[in-house]
């Protein structure tokens, strides 16, 4: 998943993916409508590299406008029963929290009842930022919301699914996103070094569609973010996976590199 999502604010002028040894190459969407490219190989080879090169203009607003739906403005409200039937697992957290700690924890941003939906969503990604400190992370895996919690730092990806999942336990259906980071001045989180994949979250309120939040920069509006690929869980979001034959020591590591430039 390397090819950025083209949308109203995005739009691809080129975009090209290539492997290294040959492959078939094969691209398809999933049910999320990622574009997903899919490399068959032929030959025995000691090293892999793939290549994405893309070209993009992105005219997302700095300061967005959302247009709520009036029956959206104010929380608690109702989803239509056309929209919670689509929105379905989007909407169902995907992490365990039998004693109700990340509810309780996401409880205590809602002011009021009724309380400004807008708000209520901008405070929760900034709480986020005042509680959990950064650290970027080349493990394996995501933490989990409650570990986030506990252990009070974690990497972008670790900021989403907490704000992911503390947004659906308060109703909302919320979905993750991996994407790429324009950071010319090195002045936002998320990308170190010479750069990697960034994550981030989206909510959907009535009206409004899709909004975009970055928890890990307590920003709200995607003007310097670049969305490749959406997903209930950050599982499915992987840049690249997949599998080789080989001996069990193999493998002998991996280098990434993400530039993105204007």
């Amino acid at each position: 998943m390397l090819r950025p999502r083209e949308s109203r604010d995005l739009r691809l002028i080129s975009s090209d993916v290539s492997v290294t040894p040959a492959a078939m190459m094969t691209w398809a969407h999933d049910v999320s409508g990622n574009a997903v490219a899919t490399a068959t190989f032929h030959t025995m080879a000691d090293s892999l590299m793939i290549d994405s090169v893309t070209e993009l203009e992105l005219h997302a607003a700095a300061w967005p406008v959302f247009d709520v739906a009036a029956s959206a403005i104010f929380y608690p409200f109702r989803y239509s029963d056309d929209e919670w039937t689509d929105l379905g697992a989007l909407a169902i957290q995907q992490y365990p929290d039998p004693a109700g700690q990340l509810r309780g924890w996401a409880r205590a941003f809602v002011r009021g009842n009724p309380t400004d939906t807008l708000a209520l969503l901008k405070d929760l990604g900034a709480g986020i930022s005042r509680w959990i400190s950064y650290q970027s992370r080349e493990d394996e895996g995501t933490q989990s919301p409650t570990q986030t919690l506990d252990r009070r730092w974690g990497s972008c990806r670790d900021f989403a699914v907490l704000f992911v999942e503390a947004a659906r336990s308060l109703g909302f259906g919320a979905r993750i996103v991996s994407g790429y980071l324009y950071n010319p001045d090195q002045n936002t989180l998320g990308s170190s070094g010479a750069g990697s994949t960034h994550a981030w979250a989206e909510v959907y309120v009535p009206g409004a569609g899709w909004i975009t939040f970055d928890p890990t920069n307590c920003s709200v509006g995607g003007f310097n973010l670049i969305p490749v690929a959406v997903a209930r869980d950050i599982r499915q979001a992987m840049p690249v996976a997949g599998s080789f034959v080989g001996m069990t020591d193999a493998f002998q590591g991996m280098s990434v590199e993400v530039l993105v430039t204007s």
